[in-house]
C-alpha cells in the first residue's frame, strides 16, 4: 500500500523555497491491550463524575480550567483555547546549519520523511547533497497541530529526515540523579576495552530484533483460544545477596565467556543454609499429578486494535 502524506509544506532556507510532502517515519507495532472486563464476562466503561456532587458529568457538561492554586481554576472555552493555538503555517523554516553532531539524541522525539512535492526533486536532491557533503544538518521551526516546534532536517540514505526536537525544559538533567564517582584503575580500562573490541560491530541492522515478549503474549492469547491451560515456567532467579563480584575477575570471565567467580561466605553459614534447604525439601508435600489438557477448541481470529 503507498505510503500517504500528512501534510503538504514549503521547506525554506533563504530565498530558496522546496515543495516537500512530509510522512510519518513511524508506526505503531500493534501492542498488545487487554480489555477491562466485568466478572460476568462483560466490558466495563469509564465514567467522569464530579467530585463536589458525585453525580456523572457527559461530556458536554465539561469545561477546561487551569489549577492556579489548591482547588482554584481559571477556566477557557473551547474559542479562547483555540485563540492561544500557535496559527498554522504551511512552511519548515530553517534557522541554521549546525554540525550532525551537534544535537545529542536525547532530544530526539518523533521522527518524519520528508520527500519532494512537484516540481522540488532538484532543489531537494540539492539540499540533500550539500548537508551530506558539508557534514551539517538543518534546524529549523515547524508548526504542526497549534504547537510550535525546533526540528533538524538531516539527509539520510534515501532523503530527507524530520526530527521533532525536545524543548530544554523537557529533558531532565543527570546531575539530578548525583551518581556517584568512582576511581578506575588502568588494568580494569583495559579489560574493559577488550570487552567492548570482542563483542563490537560496525552497523544496527534493526531487523535482527524481535520483541520477544510481545511474541509470548500473542502465543498465550493464541492456546487461550483453542482451550488450552497456560502452563508459566519458573524463572531461574540470581541468588539474592550475600555475593561480591570481583570487577576485574567478572570482566576477564566475560572475554573468556564464561561466569565469574564469585567470593563465598565462610564455610558454617553455606552449610546452616545447606539444612535448611534440606529441611524445607522434606516438608515439601509431593505436588498433584497435573488434569489433562481439555480437548483444544477451534481458534478463533484474535481480535486486533
Amino acid at each position: 500500500m503507498a505510503a500517504r502524506s500528512i501534510a503538504s509544506l514549503s521547506l525554506s532556507f533563504g530565498l530558496v523555497s522546496i515543495p516537500v510532502k512530509v510522512y510519518s517515519a513511524t508506526e505503531s507495532s500493534g501492542s498488545i491491550s487487554f480489555n477491562l472486563l466485568h466478572n460476568c464476562g462483560s466490558r466495563v466503561k469509564q465514567q467522569y463524575l464530579c467530585v463536589k456532587e458525585n453525580v456523572p458529568v457527559e461530556r458536554a457538561d465539561m469545561i477546561k480550567g487551569y489549577e492556579f492554586d489548591k482547588d482554584r481554576y481559571v477556566t477557557f472555552t473551547p474559542a479562547e483555547l483555540k485563540a492561544l493555538e500557535e496559527s498554522a503555517r504551511h512552511t519548515i523554516d530553517i534557522i541554521s546549519f549546525i554540525p550532525q553532531s551537534a544535537v545529542d539524541a536525547i532530544y530526539y522525539d518523533k521522527a518524519y520523511y520528508l520527500a519532494p512535492d512537484k516540481r522540488g526533486a532538484k532543489p531537494y536532491r540539492l539540499l540533500q547533497e550539500a548537508m551530506r557533503e558539508s557534514g551539517r544538518c538543518a534546524l529549523a521551526r515547524w508548526v504542526w497541530k497549534g504547537k510550535q516546534y525546533v526540528v533538524q532536517v538531516r539527509p539520510g540514505d534515501d532523503g530527507l529526515i524530520l526530527q521533532q526536537l525536545l524543548y530544554a525544559d523537557e529533558v531532565r538533567s543527570m546531575k539530578d540523579l548525583e551518581i556517584e564517582g568512582a576511581d578506575i584503575q588502568k588494568p580494569e580500562l583495559q579489560l574493559a576495552l577488550q570487552l567492548i573490541d570482542q563483542i563490537s560491530a560496525d552497523t544496527y541492522d534493526a531487523s535482527e530484533f524481535q520483541d520477544d515478549e510481545k511474541q509470548r503474549v500473542l502465543a498465550a492469547i493464541d492456546e487461550k483460544i483453542a482451550g488450552k491451560a497456560i502452563v508459566v515456567a519458573e524463572q531461574a532467579s540470581e541468588p539474592a545477596g550475600g555475593q561480591i563480584i570481583d570487577l576485574t575477575e567478572a570482566l576477564r570471565a566475560s572475554l573468556a565467556g564464561r561466569k565469574p567467580a564469585a567470593k563465598t561466605a565462610p564455610a558454617p553459614a553455606v552449610e546452616a543454609v545447606k539444612e535448611r534447604k534440606g529441611a524445607k525439601r522434606a516438608a515439601a508435600a509431593p505436588a498433584p499429578e497435573a488434569a489433562p489438557a481439555p480437548e483444544a477448541a477451534p481458534a478463533r481470529a484474535r481480535a486486533r486494535k
